[in-house]
């Protein structure tokens, strides 16, 4: 799929920046894994020692 039609069929729900955690990469897999066929994808993102986590809804 393109980043293009990505952006179309995702929604963002909620985001929230915080500090550096080493271990939220596992929580982010964790989350998407137990909510698999819910149509919520959870991401993250990273920008030095700020990280971001994106909740989104699948269109």
């Amino acid at each position: 799929m393109s980043n293009e039609k990505m952006k179309d069929s995702l929604e963002l729900i909620s985001s929230k920046e915080f500090s550096h955690y080493d271990d939220m990469y596992k929580v982010v897999d964790f989350l998407n894994k137990n909510l698999a066929g819910t149509n919520i994808i959870v991401g993250l993102s990273e920008k030095g020692k700020i990280q971001m986590i994106n909740i989104y809804r699948e269109n």
